[in-house]
C-alpha cells in the first residue's frame, strides 16, 4: 500500500500551502489588537456648531436626524414624536357626521362671461376611393357570374361574395356595373363597365 510520500517535492509543496492556509484562517478569525477604528469624513467646525435643518411637510423647520445603527430605544426621539399636534382641515374624524367647511363658489366656473364656447366635432375624413376597374365578364354558360377587375398591373377574376386583393368584396354583379365594398374602411362603391 502506497501512502503518497514517494514524491517529496509534492509533499513539501502541500505542507507549505497547508501552513499558509492555516495562517490566513487564523488571521481572519482572531481580531488584531492594533486595528484602528474606521473614521468617517471629517466635519467642519461650523457644521458641528449648528446642525442641518430641513422643512417638514407641514412647513416647520426641523433638524436633520442622522440614521442610527444603535437598536436601543431613544427616548428623546420618542418624546419629539409625541409632541406633534394634529392640525387638519377642521373636520374631526372621530365624530360621525362632521363635515369640513367648504367655501361657496363665486360663479359658475367660467372665466369669460361674454364668450360661450360651442363644441364642434372634427370633420370625419372620407374613406379612400376604391381603385379597382371593371373591364369585362369571365363566365361560361351555366357557370356563376364572374368579372375581370384590374388594379394597376394586377388583374383579378372574381364572383359575387369573393374578396379581391384581401381588401375588396364583390357584392353584386349587374350587366353594366359591379358593386364592391372596401372591407377595411366600410366603403361601398359601384364600378361601371369601362371600355379598353
Amino acid at each position: 500500500m502506497k501512502l503518497g510520500i514517494e514524491n517529496r517535492k509534492q509533499l513539501y509543496a502541500l505542507a507549505v500551502l497547508g501552513g499558509i492556509a492555516l495562517l490566513m484562517l487564523g488571521r481572519a478569525l482572531w481580531p488584531s489588537p492594533d486595528a484602528a477604528p474606521v473614521v468617517g469624513p471629517a466635519t467642519s467646525t461650523s457644521a458641528a456648531a449648528r446642525p442641518g435643518m430641513r422643512r417638514s411637510a407641514s412647513g416647520k423647520m426641523v433638524p436633520i436626524v442622522e440614521p442610527r445603527l444603535d437598536p436601543t430605544l431613544d427616548l428623546n426621539l420618542l418624546g419629539q414624536s409625541e409632541e406633534i399636534k394634529y392640525a387638519g382641515n377642521g373636520r374631526n374624524i372621530f365624530i360621525a357626521g362632521s363635515v369640513a367647511t367648504i367655501d361657496k363658489p363665486k360663479g359658475n366656473g367660467t372665466t369669460d362671461k361674454n364668450k360661450v364656447a360651442v363644441y364642434t366635432p372634427p370633420a370625419i375624413p372620407q374613406p379612400p376611393p376604391i381603385t379597382l376597374k371593371f373591364f369585362g365578364f369571365a363566365n361560361k354558360p351555366g357557370d356563376p357570374k364572374k368579372v375581370f377587375l384590374s388594379q394597376g398591373e394586377d388583374v383579378f377574376v372574381a364572383g359575387e361574395g369573393d374578396i379581391v386583393d384581401r381588401r375588396y368584396r364583390v357584392l353584386h354583379i349587374s350587366p353594366t356595373a359591379v358593386d364592391v365594398e372596401d372591407v377595411l374602411n366600410n366603403n361601398r362603391q359601384s364600378l361601371p363597365l369601362t371600355q379598353g
